[in-house]
């Protein structure tokens, strides 16, 4: 300062000039300097950065080059230079210094919050790239401190401004609590509720969810402060609030996933006019179905014996215990889904007739699939029913089908 100051003089500026001009060339040879060191730190450093994130196992020194925390971090270095060297260049002029390193420290600070910001966003990313518990409520509460953070970072930068204590704003924001309470009434329900989620694994990023009050079926892909994210399988997203995770009801698929296998449920209507006693040359010829021909010869021996001990007229059908079609149909599915490779075989597997109704006897089947992919899934199941509905009329029953038009024409033609 003082060889500038010399220099200028000698120049033929007067002194008081000089030591302005003196100020000023300082100033900007510290903006100059400030400006060389964040390029240096850009070009130099971060390269050297990246370079050293890419060769590393870890995949969070990654995360953090993506969400910007180093690029970020570098800003630091230019207002540090200013914060510090200020002194040298305003040091008889201390309001002016007193700005300057004002306006250096908010800078830092703003800086700061931006890293923490990016900080946050790369724990979310790392929990959801790995097999966390509680990754589901983990960007809620990333987004609940974010908010913590910038009120806490704008309090005390109104304080350095006002020069003001931060107590100051802090008794003052008593009357406010009403108003803020209000405005953040959903990120707090929220963030209580991903707290609840989180600990009772209600619901996790990727979990098959149903809720029909808000016309939600399909996957979830978001769980924020505020809203669940679902991508239904007609590929429309419904957002819903968070809290109405707990407040409402909904199903989760998710045990169905960690089972190994997904349930076949559905009935098939027999024409109840179709169903009778098996005749002796019906179960010869059901005999020679392999899946029950077991079962055939050991119900014939059965019923002949529980007929003979208990002297049963064979002179009428209906006396004693006889096989009928439908029963031997029932055993006959059971027999095919337990020789089906595609059915889970550890799991609840019957074939069960339902209350009779004016569409005829249902008879269900209640299986499991070891597969769960949606499509295989459903060829799966048209599958055994392609079979099922094929193989009938070897019973001598009828599936119930309402009168269609071509019923109606061949009355006519009759």
């Amino acid at each position: 300062m003082k060889l500038i100051t010399n220099w200028l003089i000698q120049s033929g500026f007067e002194d008081k000039m000089a030591a302005i001009c003196a100020d000023i060339i300082t100033a900007f040879c510290i903006l100059v300097l400030a400006g060389l060191i964040y390029i240096g730190v850009g070009r130099f450093v971060m390269k050297g950065i990246i370079r050293l994130a890419r060769q590393t196992r870890t995949d969070w020194d990654d995360v953090l080059l993506r969400e910007k925390f180093f690029q970020r971090a570098s800003h630091l270095a230019p207002a540090l230079v200013i914060y510090f060297m200020a002194p040298l260049v305003f040091g008889g002029h201390e309001p002016v210094m007193a700005v300057v390193q004002c306006a250096a420290r908010i800078y830092m600070l703003i800086t700061g919050l931006m890293m923490a910001d990016s900080l946050l966003n790369a724990v979310v990313a790392i929990s959801r790239s790995r097999n966390l518990p509680y990754k589901a409520s983990v960007r809620g509460i990333a987004q609940a401190f974010k908010i913590v953070l910038y009120i806490v970072i704008g309090i005390v930068i109104l304080s350095m401004i006002a020069g003001k204590s931060p107590a100051f704003f802090i008794s003052g924001m008593g009357a406010m609590m009403a108003v803020l309470i209000l405005v953040f009434r959903d990120s707090i329900l929220g963030f209580v509720a991903g707290i609840q989620i989180s600990a009772n694994e209600m619901v996790n990023i990727g979990d098959w969810i149903e809720m029909p009050k808000y016309g939600a079926d399909g996957e979830v892909i978001d769980i924020s402060l505020t809203t669940v994210k679902v991508r239904n399988w007609d590929q429309t997203v419904i957002t819903i609030p968070t809290y109405a995770m707990i407040s409402d009801s909904f199903k989760n698929w998710r045990g169905m996933t960690e089972s190994g296998g997904r349930r076949i449920k559905r009935a098939l209507y027999i024409d109840m006019t179709s169903i009778k006693f098996c005749t002796e040359e019906m179960l010869n010829r059901f005999s020679r179905f392999q899946h029950i021909t077991g079962y055939i010869d050991a119900k014939k021996e059965e019923l002949a014996r529980y007929n003979a001990e208990h002297h049963v007229d064979d002179s009428e059908i209906v006396n004693g215990r006889r096989l009928t079609n439908v029963g031997t149909f029932r055993a006959y599915i059971t027999a095919y889904l337990r020789n089906n490779p595609k059915i889970h075989q550890n799991m609840t597997l019957m074939v069960r007739q339902l209350a009779p109704t004016d569409h005829g006897l249902p008879v269900e089947i209640y299986a499991f699939s070891n597969d769960q992919a949606w499509v295989n899934y459903e060829g799966i199941q048209a599958d055994i029913f392609d079979h099922i509905l094929a193989v009938i009329p070897q019973f001598e029953l009828r599936i119930f089908q309402n009168p269609t038009g071509e019923d109606f024409k061949k009355l006519q033609s009759k």
